[in-house]
């Protein structure tokens, strides 16, 4: 009796896919409706809303995500489609070869490129790696969005019963269960439940300002009680307080 294989379980295909040559064109597009139930819709080359993107927006929005959020998630999920569309292959057939691919793809072979109104035929979109420069790729934060959107999206329909058995973008290896689930308190929070295919996002250096200007600003202070609040939050690197706004960054000094 033969080894019974489904599709699901396939995950490391034996032809590899030839992605230098592969063309990834601008199909479908992610549409503003103006509808506030429906702010953004991912819809095909020929203009049909792509239903299971939709039900995620709509569970996002239940969730009380903002518009942004969801415009968002919606171009990497275009990104996404995107690919498949190309690769032909169904989204709720894709398995983690597909989603390995994609995640050397979207690293290596640069953002699709608009043609010009003056010059039509300038710019191939998908272009072969080594061709754009660093510049023209996206950068390793945005694939990293990328990828835990996916698996966020996957997830959802796993819940639903409504996509592949398997998650294509499945967590790193030997990483199970909910992250930190048996973290020492005394202990700093590990990087657990990072995606197999994530890539490793630099650090970046805070925000600093040149001491005389930290100084005009403590000394422009009208009281006491606002310089304490002040040398506080820079000195101890805490959150700010509310009275600065949603928008406020903890600066550093350019000096510490």
């Amino acid at each position: 009796m033969g080894w019974l294989r489904s599709l699901p379980v396939i995950i490391e295909g034996d032809g590899a896919r030839d992605l230098p040559s592969l063309v990834v064109s601008r199909r479908g597009a992610l549409e503003a409706t103006g509808n506030p139930f429906e702010p953004y819709r991912l819809v095909d080359a020929g203009g049909v809303v792509v239903a299971p993107v939709a039900a995620y927006l709509g569970d996002l929005q239940a969730c009380g995500r903002s518009a942004a959020t969801q415009r968002s998630y919606g171009m990497d999920l275009l990104r996404w489609f995107r690919f498949l569309w190309a690769v032909e292959v169904g989204w709720d057939r894709a398995t983690r070869a597909e989603a390995r691919d994609f995640c050397r793809w979207i690293q290596l072979a640069g953002k699709p490129v608009r043609a010009h109104w003056r010059r039509p035929g300038a710019g191939v979109p998908g272009q072969a790696p080594g061709g754009p420069g660093s510049g023209a790729r996206y950068a390793a934060a945005t694939v990293a969005h990328c990828e835990t959107v996916l698996r966020s999206f996957y997830e959802f329909h796993l819940e639903a019963g409504t996509g592949p058995m398997v998650n294509p973008f499945p967590l790193a290896r030997g990483r199970r269960g909910r992250a930190n689930a048996h973290r020492n308190p005394m202990e700093r929070f590990r990087a657990e439940g990072a995606g197999r295919y994530r890539p490793r996002v630099a650090r970046r250096i805070p925000r600093q300002i040149p001491d005389e200007k930290f100084d005009e600003l403590f000394a422009g202070l009208g009281s006491h009680r606002d310089r304490a609040l002040v040398a506080f939050w820079v000195s101890t690197g805490a959150g700010p307080p509310s009275c600065w706004g949603p928008g406020a960054r903890t600066p550093t000094r350019g000096g510490s």
